[in-house]
């Protein structure tokens, strides 16, 4: 059985998308070594439609280590109207993700996700999500509005610390094992 393993980056002040305004300051070789780790330690990933669709505009023009690994890796993106992914290795998940997605995670290797949008809070509300990297950034992004943010209404779920690291960028990488939901002793 594998993992289902989230990565996200994020702003001290919570935004995880645009950013343009406040992430690429912070990417050095750290940081790439580190994702590149990531990404060849999972034998798949896993995407909403527009993290799929900014990636697939994106990461096949590109070479490198990490262009090589993200474009020959299985992916999987959860969508109702894509029908016919361009990417190379892309399957859509386009009925019950919940259902689909244990499936998946009923097979050996890990799964790897990027973002924490709906797919992920879908998953974290049906204890399918098993780990969570958070890159908090030394920045707010003062941007955005709640749907650009980490927080989901309803999601009351626990976390174990696994592991902190301090980057030179400032960034603090921060692991946990998503132990399910409700607050302590539920």
């Amino acid at each position: 059985m594998g993992k289902i393993i989230n990565s996200t980056f994020v702003s001290i002040d919570g935004v995880i998308n645009h950013m343009d305004a406040w992430h690429f300051d912070y990417t050095d070789d750290e940081t790439d070594r580190i994702t590149l780790e990531q990404i060849m330690a999972s034998d798949a990933m896993l995407m909403g439609r527009h993290t799929y669709d900014v990636y697939a505009s994106a990461w096949p023009e590109r070479e490198g280590a990490y262009p090589d690994r993200i474009n020959s890796i299985r992916k999987y993106v959860a969508s109702t109207t894509l029908d016919k992914p361009d990417w190379n290795n892309t399957t859509v998940i386009n009925g019950d993700l919940v259902a689909e997605v244990a499936k998946l995670k009923a097979q050996p290797g890990d799964i790897l996700m990027h973002g924490f949008g709906p797919v992920a809070q879908a998953l974290v509300a049906a204890d399918l999500l098993d780990v969570l990297h958070l890159w908090v950034h030394p920045h707010f992004a003062g941007v955005g509005t709640t749907a650009d943010m980490l927080f989901s209404e309803g999601n009351n779920t626990r976390l174990e610390l696994l592991s902190n690291q301090t980057l030179k960028s400032g960034v603090v990488l921060l692991t946990y094992n998503v132990t399910g939901t409700g607050p302590a002793g539920a």
